[in-house]
Order: structure tokens, then sequence, then C-alpha cells
């Protein structure tokens, strides 16, 4: 008879889960990543502070006189930065049981874009002028002060994005055709001797006109160009009126949702605002 295993039940663990996190993982991943404690907050607040600095110094490099005076400190501020930022990146990845995953994520990238320009810039002179992706940093801000109520403020702005967007892609179109269209008359009717040397170029005057930005580099010359160009202005107003229209329906339509998702407890009613701690018909407290 053969001898009867008894570890046939027994799990391996999966490879792909990574072991807890040692002590000392833990903790710093507490400092931080975490706004609780008084270690963590300071943290963040430290780290606000450096990102500050490090813009400021990033866009006072781009001041001629600055420069010319202050360019040493500057540089030597701008390498001390991103050297910090660096260390600091490199904790973030060490304190979460993802790395790849923390690395893919929103501030995963934006942490790690706030450092390549300082090195790429040995390479390509000028490139750490993009080092004011720093400021995206920022957005810490939200978890440090407690203000995620605005982060739903601003979710239900995108959601509204979100819901209209067909209606926008529409509208696009429609505006794509009447500048092509009037780019093309304009092209045919005033020609190259009255700067529309091309279409393409006739299309973007057509969305100057269109957009009442009106620069002035190419203007209609001819009575008939004059009178088109009079109705593609008037036109470009009636258009701007179309995608606030669309918007501001859409984000209405996204707050009466809102108000409808918060029922009272007490007597069931709905339509409260979404910063109302208390229900308006009977004055029960409202869930959260």
């Amino acid at each position: 008879m053969s001898e009867r295993r008894t570890d046939r039940f027994h799990i391996a663990p999966s490879p792909e889960e990574p072991p807890p996190l040692a002590p000392w993982r833990l903790k710093m991943n507490d400092i931080i990543f975490g706004a609780e404690s008084p270690a963590g907050k300071g943290f963040d607040v430290l780290l606000i502070i450096a990102i500050l600095l490090s813009v400021t110094a990033v866009m006072l490099e781009s001041v001629a006189y600055v420069k010319n005076h202050f360019g040493v400190w500057l540089v030597g501020a701008e390498w001390f930065f991103t050297i910090a930022f660096t260390v600091e990146y490199g904790l973030r990845l060490m304190s979460v049981r993802h790395p790849m995953r923390y690395a893919t994520s929103f501030y995963g990238v934006v942490d790690l874009l706030s450092i390549i320009p300082t090195y790429l810039s040995v390479l390509i002179p000028g490139i750490n002028s993009l080092l004011v992706i720093r400021i995206l940093r920022i957005l810490r801000v939200f978890r440090v002060l407690k203000l995620f109520r605005y982060m739903n403020e601003a979710e239900m702005l995108m959601q509204a994005l979100r819901s209209g967007r067909r209606k926008v892609l529409v509208f696009l179109y429609s505006v794509i055709t009447i500048v092509v269209v009037f780019g093309s008359i304009m092209y045919l009717i005033e020609g190259p001797a009255n700067g529309y040397t091309s279409i393409p170029k006739s299309i973007y005057w057509a969305i100057v006109t269109l957009t009442t930005v009106g620069y002035g580099d190419i203007s209609p010359s001819t009575p008939i160009g004059q009178f088109i160009a009079s109705g593609v202005m008037i036109t470009g107003y009636a258009i701007i009126a179309v995608p606030t229209g669309i918007y501001t329906a859409e984000l209405a339509n996204q707050i009466r949702i809102k108000r409808d998702a918060r029922g009272c407890p007490g007597c069931g009613k709905t339509g409260h605002e979404s910063d109302a701690d208390y229900c308006r018909f009977c004055g029960e407290e409202l869930s959260t």
C-alpha cells in the first residue's frame, strides 16, 4: 500500500502575493503616506514646502537678471531638491507592498516625472524647465488639510464632463465643419494676394475669427470677404454659449442625482444638499 500523503490540503502561498511588510517599512509607510500621526503630517507639510521652493527656483531661473546673478545658487538648489525627491521616491517604493502598482499610479508617475528632467538636463539643456510639473504634487494638500470633501465636488464636475462628452463631441464636429467650409471659401475669395496662401492657413483664420480671438495677422480685404468675416464673428458669439449650456445642464443633472441619493433615515424623503447635516423636512440627522 502506498504511503498516504498528509499534506494534500496544504495550500502554498501565492508567488504573486508579496510577504507582509517589515515593521520598519510599516512605520515608513505610516509617515510617508499617512497624515493622521504628527510625523506623517509633518512630513507632508515639509514636502509641500520643498515642492513650492523647488518650483520657485525653476521659475526664477528663467528670469535673465536672476539667472545671471544667482544662476549657480539656483542650479545648486535644483540639484539639491532633485536628489531629495529622488530619495523620497525610493522610500515610497520601499514602503509599499506593490511598488510597481504605486509607480504606475497617478502620483507615482508625477513623482517620477518631477525628478527625471534634472538628470536629462545633462544631455538636453533647457529641459529642466519641465520641473514645474512638481506643482502637481501639491494635490496632496487635500489629504494633509482634510479637504476630501472638495475632492467629491471635483468628482461631480468630472462626472458632468463625462456625461456630456457625446454632446460636446457633436459640437466639436460641427465647429470643425464650419471652419473648414469658411476657410475654403475665404481661400477662394481672398487668395494668396491677401494672405490666404493655402486652405490650412485660411482654416486657421476661420478658427481665430470664430473664437473671437482676432489676432489680426490675416484679415480680408475684399467686400465679400469682409461680409463673410462678419458672419463668422456673429456665429462665433452664438457658438460660445453652446458648450457652456451643455456643461451647465449636465452639472445641474449631477447635482439633482446627488440630492436624490441622500435619503433621510427618518422620513425617507430626498432632495438634500451635499453639505446638509440634518433633514430639512423632519430634522433627522443625515448619514454622511
